[in-house]
């Protein structure tokens, strides 16, 4: 950890930071024979390793054998970064090569190599790890971002924007040589540096890379040289004793079939088509046309094995379903904690244990009615209750397939009767601020299957990481299951209970009730009668499609006068108050869906005749308002609403004082 270098007389560290040192640079003579603990671990204060300052608010990585610690500042800064319930897994853990390229699920899994200076891990192999970075050992490097050189003061940017191709006023990257008009990248010319995007998001070459080369005034002219970056222990040993730094890298060149070592900032990546745009320089030579045609050649095989290599990872993943977790129940993240209710407090049925199905799907239990699951100490059944189902996990056999047009299902292997418990949806328990944070990553990285079900206004199930046979039941908008909300031990849990006799070898659905967020709509190919033809659009009653008919028939008959039919105003599920569910009163406003329990509105009979919800009047003076809260029924009228209500960080909505 001090000297940076390998060597005999090693003496590790047995406290939380896994550090190895040399016996001289601890200052001591041999090796102790005692329990050896750093300084570090002595006196508690560790040393971020993102931004190198000491302290005692930073916190461990989660992995046992890491002994990272950071700030919770800096460790977010990474999107390699993974927030678990116990804790995080720090970057070191995630390959920052896929991260960049989206590819999130294969990021995280395989053998990585460490920046031993920074937290920047690589997946073992050419095709993750930044050209220019120096090994230390099998499994430690130094990455290129520690290079001694000043790459923007030796940068070299090329003639024309890197967008349109035409030159001009440019703006040029600082650290490689990209160039853009700022009127194509839609932004003011910046004052001071700028770096562009990629340079912005961490992409690095990588070995194995056809690149355009600038040395300088290279054969006498000006021209940019098509090359291959290669990897340091493929090239002649003369070539690898030349002088070079970390971040510097040999390029073969084409036509000459020279090599040299060069860094970032002189090289830009050859993309296919650029031998028709270099061959409309004028004054080409015969060594520059013969570089051209092998670099096309050669980039065109690069591109063969990266897509038959693309293909047979396609074809083994399309085997198996992509990796999750699986687990048996709900993990706790963050801030959201589960209820465990008191026995006196858990409510008793009447049933008893000489009835043939005590708490049966038939029996007439009152727990079961109100959807309370018995408690084994508690009710008088004992152990012939059959009111257990989430407790004792009585889920039927079932097994995952793969369809058509909607990815990986659920096939139940024996027949269902109606009413009966399919399986319990569990997976992280999550807020609302982490389920935006999670929206956000995810679009960042092009995910587009989403996981989450909601249990209550600030409870989120998560099964896209963690989960069990659950999360693989597709969507339909004519499904044999449905949801519902079931207490647990004084805990609110979500099950699938069958809503038809199901045969077996048939595929389970659920309707996903979906929330689109944005203006994005999800096609649906659920195939049924009733299909909407998206998800969260309500699928076509058998009530619908008449009435569709009657007017259609009613549109041939002459009409003596036209009859404005009212539309039934739609309102939300959940007090908005609150944010449960149950018996609520609709507030009877034009195009206003809010509903609310009586308790909530201090009420103990609903409202007589048209009724109007507490959002609609000032909250000061209740006058009528013209500013509301979208997050509870607080709103203002024009003589109090300023100030009282500011753009919050969930989509720039209005809240008041009461949502931070």
């Amino acid at each position: 950890k001090i000297c940076e270098s390998s060597g005999e007389s090693l003496v590790s560290c047995e406290g939380e930071c896994c550090s190895v040192f040399h016996v001289e640079c601890l200052g001591l003579k041999s090796v102790p024979e005692e329990k050896f603990i750093c300084a570090e671990c002595r006196n508690g204060e560790h040393t971020c390793f993102s931004c190198k300052l000491p302290g005692k608010d930073v916190k461990r990585c989660s992995v046992s054998t890491c002994g990272k610690f950071y700030h919770e500042a800096c460790v977010r800064k990474f999107a390699t970064a993974l927030f678990e319930s116990r804790g995080f897994r720090c970057p070191q853990h995630c390959c920052t090569a896929c991260s960049v390229d989206k590819d999130i699920h294969k990021a995280s899994k395989g053998r990585m190599v460490r920046c031993f200076r920074c937290p920047i891990a690589y997946h073992s192999g050419d095709g993750c790890i930044a050209a220019g970075s120096l090994f230390v050992s099998s499994h430690i490097l130094i990455c290129s971002n520690h290079s001694k050189r000043n790459h923007s003061s030796s940068a070299v940017n090329v003639g024309f924007c890197f967008v349109c191709a035409r030159g001009g006023k440019l703006l040029c990257c600082e650290s490689c040589p990209a160039s853009f008009h700022p009127e194509c990248l839609n932004i003011e010319m910046p004052e001071g540096c700028w770096n562009c995007n990629d340079c912005k998001a961490g992409k690095k070459l990588r070995y194995k890379q056809i690149v355009w080369v600038k040395l300088g005034n290279y054969r006498q002219v000006h021209w940019w040289w098509p090359a291959e970056i290669c990897n340091p222990r493929s090239v002649p040993l003369n070539i690898q004793g030349l002088k070079h730094d970390i971040g510097d890298f040999p390029v073969f060149f084409f036509g000459s079939h020279d090599y040299y070592w060069v860094h970032q900032g002189r090289v830009f990546p050859y993309v296919e088509g650029d031998k028709s745009f270099a061959e409309g320089q004028t004054s080409i030579n015969k060594t520059f046309k013969k570089a051209l045609e092998e670099a096309a050649k050669r980039f065109q095989e690069l591109k063969a094995q990266r897509e038959s290599k693309e293909a047979l990872e396609i074809e083994r993943n399309s085997r198996k379903p992509p990796p999750y977790k699986h687990i048996k129940s709900n993990k706790v993240i963050g801030k959201v904690q589960i209820q465990v209710a008191d026995l006196s407090e858990i409510p008793r049925c009447n049933c008893k244990p000489s009835d043939e199905n005590p708490c049966g799907l038939e029996s007439e239990c009152l727990n079961r009615m109100l959807q309370y699951e018995c408690h084994p100490q508690v009710c008088p059944a004992g152990e012939r209750c059959q009111n257990q189902c989430f407790t004792k996990r009585l889920y039927p056999d079932a097994e995952i397939i793969k369809t058509d047009r909607r990815g990986w299902g659920l096939r139940t292997k024996r027949s269902i009767k109606k009413g009966e418990f399919v399986n319990e949806y569990v997976g992280e328990l999550i807020d609302e601020e982490e389920c935006r944070l999670r929206i956000k990553r995810a679009h960042e990285n092009s995910v587009t299957n989403f996981y989450m079900l909601t249990v209550t206004k600030d409870r989120i199930i998560d099964a896209g990481p963690k989960g069990n046979y659950s999360r693989f039941m597709n969507h339909s908008c004519n499904p044999n299951c449905e949801t519902q909300k079931w207490t647990v031990n004084g805990d609110i849990r979500v099950g699938l209970f069958a809503l038809c006799d199901i045969p077996a070898g048939m595929e389970l659905t659920f309707n996903y009730n979906l929330d689109c967020l944005g203006n994005g709509r999800t096609e649906c190919h659920c195939g049924a009668e009733n299909c909407s033809g998206f998800l969260g659009v309500r699928p076509k009653t058998a009530f619908a499609t008449a009435n569709e008919e009657k007017v259609k028939n009613a549109k041939l008959k002459q009409k003596k006068r036209k009859i404005k039919t009212e539309q039934k105003q739609m309102h939300e599920d959940n007090c908005f108050q609150c944010g449960d569910g149950g018996e609520l009163v609709m507030c009877d406003k034009k195009d206003c869906p809010k509903a609310y329990h009586l308790l909530c509105l201090n009420l103990t009979q609903p409202p007589f005749g048209k009724w109007e919800c507490p959002w609609h009047q000032c909250d000061v003076c209740s006058n009528p308002a013209v500013s509301f809260c979208e997050f509870c029924p607080r709103s203002f009228c024009k003589d109090h609403e300023k100030g009282a209500l500011v753009a919050s960080a969930l989509d720039g909505r209005l809240c008041c004082s009461a949502h931070d």
